[in-house]
């Protein structure tokens, strides 16, 4: 078995978070994985993660390692954009209609998956370095179409907020944002919430 140094060291190759898969690769049996946690060496983050239990990493992280196809979404999109000033009690996640529900069921942290059609998944994806990690999120333009999605489920205050935000931000795409909008089936509340501005 590898020493607790090389343990170590491993974990910190793989942004702090490893599956069983990987340990398995390097030759740590399940009963000694289990000696591992039982000595606090490891905390088991759900089934099959594990993290250094001295190592408290951030959010973001966890996220990337857990679900690397999951996407920032909706308010966990705006408050990265400064769209919003509350932070969701939950990470918003867009994935794929077909990803099992089961994956989600995790106490920390605290995810809320959106399933979506994988042809409109794709549309808009951006990358972002948040806390030294990379982390997949819709762009602006394309989080405010998804707001405009979900117009009659949010909150009055941060609907409001995003939409003026946006349109002050200088780094919106307007002809980005309508062609999201037509891909999304949401060009009339563009026009009808945005448009005047713009």
């Amino acid at each position: 078995m590898l020493t607790l140094a090389e343990i170590k060291h491993q974990f910190y190759g793989h942004n702090g978070v490893m599956m069983t898969a990987e340990l398995r690769a390097l030759g740590i049996s399940s009963r000694q994985l289990l000696q591992l946690v039982n000595e606090g060496v490891l905390e088991k983050i759900k089934q099959g993660a594990y993290q250094l239990s001295e190592q408290l990493l951030p959010e973001e992280t966890l996220i990337t390692k857990l679900f690397p196809n999951a996407i920032v979404y909706l308010e966990s999109a705006l408050s990265y954009y400064g769209y919003s000033d509350r932070l969701p009690a939950t990470w918003q996640l867009a994935v794929d209609k077909n990803t099992s529900k089961s994956i989600f069921n995790i106490a920390y942290p605290p995810v809320k998956p959106f399933y979506l059609e994988s042809n409109i998944l794709a549309i808009g994806i951006s990358l972002l370095e948040v806390a030294n990690t990379e982390i997949r999120i819709y762009d602006r333009d394309r989080t405010i179409c998804d707001v405009l999605r979900y117009f009659n489920k949010m909150d009055r205050e941060i609907f409001n907020t995003a939409i003026q935000r946006y349109i002050k931000d200088n780094q919106h795409n307007v002809n980005r944002l309508l062609e999201y909008a037509e891909q999304l089936r949401v060009t009339n509340k563009v026009k009808n919430y945005i448009g005047v501005w713009l």
